[in-house]
């Protein structure tokens, strides 16, 4: 579990398809340098989220961690298209100390969204992200002010249109400083993970009606749970 904080901002300094070391298995590594801070306390084992990404470190030493890719994770996020000198946001996993202070973050992510926009106001920047065709039927789970992470970044939506498959979020000055989207330009593609509590609340409100309960039969539910 993360909570969409970032902690650093790392740089890539290897990428292998088909790594053959003991700690590659023959799969596809990441390799991230500059994460000295993040690793004081590691283990092999433990979870780091790359771009909200949750992997597993197989290797690491004083400056440097390695995780492995599967499959699947390279369909669903953007992991793929990192190149040696590419910079990536990481974030441990929390631990009972740390403070809540973004939302509930599972590094699961759901698919990537497209850079449409990028708009500086005052200090501030809007960013407003596309869901391809396909993409659609997720845009049920964002809403005005609700949370979202993008690229591990715990963060506000503020405008939603449902028929253009677009959303908004503004970000802080001192956001901007300590996550890597300001330095994505438009069309780039960004790891999106909708916010979890939203799919779940959707899931029951869909079996309700399915099985007939009707709202206030779903509302007595919850009541009791």
């Amino acid at each position: 579990m993360f909570t969409g904080l970032v902690e650093i901002i790392g740089q890539v300094t290897s990428v292998v398809e088909q790594d053959q070391t003991a700690s590659g298995g023959g799969g596809w590594t990441i390799t991230v340098g500059e994460a000295s801070p993040i690793l004081t306390d590691c283990h092999i084992g433990d979870s780091i989220a790359i771009n909200g990404t949750c992997l597993t470190v197989t290797e690491f030493d004083e400056n440097t961690f390695k995780v492995g890719v599967a499959p699947e994770s390279l369909r669903r996020t953007n992991l793929g298209d990192l190149k040696v000198g590419s910079k990536v946001n990481l974030e441990r996993a929390m631990d009972a100390q740390k403070r809540f202070g973004g939302h509930m973050v599972q590094g699961h992510v759901d698919a990537t969204v497209k850079i449409v926009s990028i708009t500086p106001e005052g200090n501030s920047l809007w960013f407003k992200f596309q869901l391809d065709e396909e993409q659609k039927d997720m845009m049920r789970y964002i809403i005005p002010k609700g949370f979202i992470a993008l690229d591990g970044t715990s963060l506000t939506v503020c405008d939603v249109d449902d028929a253009e498959r677009t959303f908004t979020i503004m970000m802080i000055a001192h956001t901007q400083e300590h996550v890597i989207m300001p330095l994505k330009q438009i069309g780039d593609r960004v790891n999106v993970e909708m916010d979890m509590l939203a799919k779940y609340a959707l899931k029951s409100l869909e079996n309700a009606i399915k099985q007939g309960e009707g709202l206030e039969a779903l509302l007595k539910r919850i009541a009791r749970a």
